[in-house]
């Protein structure tokens, strides 16, 4: 015993003086806690997050990876991903992204619970919780932080964007994550004319496309025909993602695989443009139905039924009554404990387009969380049963939520389209709505009296005072007045004016439940008709309101004044010009549209002041938003707006209730509740999870 214990002294005394000599590391130390509500003094390049070098670096310490236990059942439901998954070390990049919890550590599994009113219809809160981009808007959305990309830099003319990815990232099925994705969205998908047969106009500038070229595998190029700093803004607020699967989708190609034809005989489909579009839906909206829905039958006999993704949660069922989604095995971000994120295994979306349906549902405590089309009016409803469904109701800040109504001004009917540009018509019917009274009756006493404006205030320096207030004031009196001399009177003193032919002048609104508040139509139509102009209104689906008043055959539109945010006009101003929206919020001038898209063509020949507008908004793409360039165009832009009033607006500064039941855990009250910088995207539903 006497040995073996000098044995042991010996050779402890060699280990010191082993160390001693050769300076041996210690082990390194566990991470410490860090979270965004304690960061135990561990900060790094942007707020709440990290990348994995430098949080290894600031805290001292080396992660080591954890996953979800129950990843290998979910994994096996995502039809055509491989059975035998990896040690979640191997399944995360090489550099994650590490990711601090609001308050702690989650806890995984469950399932989440939301409303859609339909598919693509009132979805975009839903897309906002799986979402994925290039960068995102840090929670309080002052910057731009890293999300796929690891980094990004321009050159000094805003003309070249030098994106850095994350080194061995991978969809959703494990094939590798490079920049030739990025590089085959943009050739092979978006400069298709068998996909798009003109290329959208969100990628062209000064009337030519970018240019994109994968330079390595984790670094991509973006060439512009002109400085568009705005650029990053896109990725960071927009549903479209730059990027899409080479080796899914390219196998359709024969420039990438020789077998194609056979392939594309054996699915069934006519040609290759066929085949992508079954996936990819001939659109970077991530919302279309997949596969599942569109043809079940002839997605289950393919090696995959929906195209591998990047976010968080994949699609593995969907109906007509909804969607199912499974936590992503690959996805790439860590919490500070090491923990791949999602928390949560499961998203359940249904779909319910009535309004009464999902109120019911929110407040039996159905739904665990829910934004997009709740209004202010029903805020007494959701907080008197908040107690009993078990959830709590916030009210948030909006941007883009003002509701807006346009008359058509290249109307198909030549008398009302004559009316209808009378800057004197719109001016009285925008004069003859009590705003104060809305505010009192709809917004519950919150908000200000404000006309629609082609950007959001709050977001922009180029607004001013009269801008936003200009004929807001409540004045039936000086409505008439304008309408007397406009000629429209009412000879046989039924109430309602007529119009030149000597036919009433009655007009028809029609409106979709996610528009905004009904009582608003409704208390608009009272109003135009205390001045003469009879309104009947009707509700109609969101998908028929929008592809029917996108084709210019309503008299009238309304909708919410969205996409106007200052990270949006930055670079892609559609707002400005004709017609003032698009396909999701159309306005009005769709024939003057056409004439610009035509070349005078075909369409109706614009005023010189929406041609002004056409020469000075390619400007403001150029200029960076904020700078004294910027704001002088911007103001132009606000001034012939005003001046023309093509757009009528009723309360601005309102607040939108978001319901979160009281088991969802990490989550805080969003900064503003907007479509415009993409609902749930910026506040990292990733992290959250359920306390029980």
């Amino acid at each position: 015993m006497l040995y073996k214990s000098r044995l042991l002294v010996l050779i402890s005394l060699a280990v010191l003086l082993l160390q001693t000599i050769f300076i041996l590391p210690a082990a390194v130390a566990s991470c410490p806690s860090v979270t965004a509500a304690n960061n135990n003094g561990i900060t790094g390049s942007y707020p709440n997050q990290f990348e994995l070098a430098e949080f290894q670096s600031a805290a001292n310490c080396e992660l080591t990876f954890q996953g979800n236990p129950d990843i290998a059942a979910l994994n096996a439901r995502i039809q055509g991903n491989p059975s035998n998954l990896s040690s979640v070390a191997d399944r995360i990049p090489a550099e994650p992204l590490v990711v601090a919890p609001y308050d702690t550590a989650g806890k995984y599994g469950g399932v989440l619970n939301f409303l859609s009113n339909a598919t693509e219809a009132g979805s975009s809160d839903a897309c906002s919780l799986r979402h994925v981009n290039f960068v995102r808007y840090s929670d309080d959305l002052s910057q731009l932080v890293p999300d796929i990309a690891k980094s990004w830099s321009w050159n000094s003319e805003f003309t070249q964007l030098t994106i850095s990815l994350r080194k061995g990232h991978r969809w959703s099925d494990g094939e590798p994550f490079t920049a030739a994705d990025v590089a085959f969205w943009f050739n092979d998908l978006i400069l298709n004319k068998a996909i798009y047969a003109k290329t959208p106009g969100a990628w062209v500038w000064d009337g030519k496309p970018a240019q994109v070229e994968a330079v390595n595998e984790t670094t991509v190029k973006f060439t512009m025909p002109v400085p568009t700093p705005g650029l990053m803004n896109r990725f960071a607020i927009s549903f479209i993602q730059p990027f899409q699967p080479k080796h899914f989708l390219g196998q359709f190609m024969e420039k990438y695989n020789a077998n194609a034809p056979a392939l594309i005989e054996q699915f069934g489909f006519a040609n290759a443009a066929e085949a992508i579009n079954f996936y990819y839906g001939g659109s970077d909206w991530k919302d279309v139905p997949s596969p599942l829905l569109k043809d079940n039958a002839k997605a289950l006999t393919m090696s995959k039924a929906v195209v591998p993704t990047l976010e968080s949660h994949v699609v593995v069922g969907e109906t007509s009554l909804g969607r199912d989604f499974v936590a992503n095995p690959y996805f790439h971000m860590v919490d500070t404990a090491g923990n791949q994120l999602p928390y949560i295994n499961e998203y359940n979306e249904d779909y319910a387009p009535e309004k009464e349906v999902r109120n019911l549902k929110l407040v039996n405590g159905e739904v665990d969380y829910k934004a997009q089309n709740l209004f202010l009016d029903d805020f007494p409803l959701y907080k008197q049963n908040a107690d009993n469904g078990q959830y709590e109701v916030h009210l948030t800040p909006t941007v883009g939520e003002a509701i807006y109504y346009s008359f058509n001004t290249t109307d198909k009917d030549p008398i009302l389209r004559k009316i209808f540009n009378d800057v004197r018509f719109r001016q009285a019917m925008s004069l003859a709505i009590d705003r104060d009274e809305i505010i009192e009756l709809v917004y519950l006493g919150q908000g200000e009296a404000m006309q629609a404006t082609p950007a959001e205030p709050g977001t922009v320096d180029f607004l001013t005072d009269d801008h936003m207030k200009s004929f807001t004031q409540f004045d039936l009196n000086k409505a008439n007045t304008l309408l007397d001399e406009m000629g429209l009177k009412d000879s046989d003193g039924d109430g309602v004016r007529e119009m030149s032919n000597g036919k009433p002048l009655i007009l028809q609104m029609f409106y979709a439940n996610q528009g905004g508040p009904v009582k608003n139509h409704e208390l608009v139509q009272g109003y135009w008709g205390d001045a003469g102009v009879n309104v009947t209104i009707r509700e109609i689906s969101t998908d028929d309101y929008r592809s029917q008043a996108g084709a210019g055959e309503f008299s009238v539109t309304t909708w919410r004044d969205a996409n106007r945010a200052g990270p949006t006009i930055s670079q892609s101003p559609f707002m400005f010009v004709p017609p003032f929206g698009d396909r999701w919020q159309p306005g009005t001038g769709f024939g003057w549209a056409q004439w610009h898209e035509t070349n005078g063509a075909e369409g109706i020949e614009p005023p010189a002041d929406v041609k002004r507008l056409y020469e000075i908004t390619e400007s403001f793409k150029t200029a960076t938003l904020g700078t004294a360039a910027s704001n002088k165009i911007g103001k132009e832009v606000a001034d012939i707006h005003l001046k023309n009033l093509w757009k009528i607006g009723l309360v601005g500064k309102t607040k939108q209730p978001v319901v979160v039941r009281n088991v969802v855990g990490n989550f805080k009250p969003f900064k503003v509740s907007t479509y415009d910088y993409y609902w749930a995207f910026s506040f990292r539903p990733q992290q959250w999870y359920f306390t029980k």
